[in-house]
């Protein structure tokens, strides 16, 4: 059962998390409009969320004895429509794909049936002084059956034999 004092972490719908966030005052510009740099903060609340959900605590992850963070490499949003203070929003995350440390993920953000923005984000996992790393045992685990059906299978031999 949920706790209605804690914040909501969203769920997974087949592969797909889902995430709820509503516009507030701080999150738009001068004329209502939701300010586009928050479109990024919406996208990591869905990847840290997802992950969240799919049972991979970012603070066990830092805890463990070979320490493990992820770091965005490279990020690409197309703006489709504008978002509005109050408004209900949606982000909307999949992770695709593994190679190695990279991890592939897709993320829209919907208001309703509008497609509001689209985000290409290739991540990768890190040791703490910012080199690439395999990621930790049991992470391929947790999140293989939430890859597409065609990458599945190397999602695990990626994590278990890339650098």
């Amino acid at each position: 059962m949920n706790d209605p004092d804690q914040p909501s972490a969203g769920h997974i719908v087949g592969r797909e998390h889902r995430l709820p966030v509503r516009v507030y005052y701080e999150d738009t510009d001068f004329t209502g409009v939701v300010y586009h740099a928050n479109y990024a903060r919406y996208f990591e609340r869905g990847r840290s969320d997802f992950l969240r959900v799919a049972g991979v605590s970012h603070a066990v992850l830092l805890e463990r004895e070979d320490p493990a963070a992820f770091t965005v490499t490279r990020l690409e949003i197309a703006f489709k429509r504008a978002a509005r203070i109050d408004d209900a929003l949606l982000v909307r995350t999949t992770y695709d794909a593994v190679r190695g440390p990279r991890l592939f993920i897709t993320q829209r953000i919907t208001r309703g049936e509008d497609l509001i923005a689209e985000a290409r984000v290739e991540a990768a996992c890190i040791d703490l002084k910012g080199r690439a790393r395999k990621p930790p045992p049991g992470l391929a685990e947790a999140l293989a059956p939430l890859f597409a059906p065609s990458v599945a299978p190397s999602v695990t031999q990626g994590f278990a034999t890339s650098p």
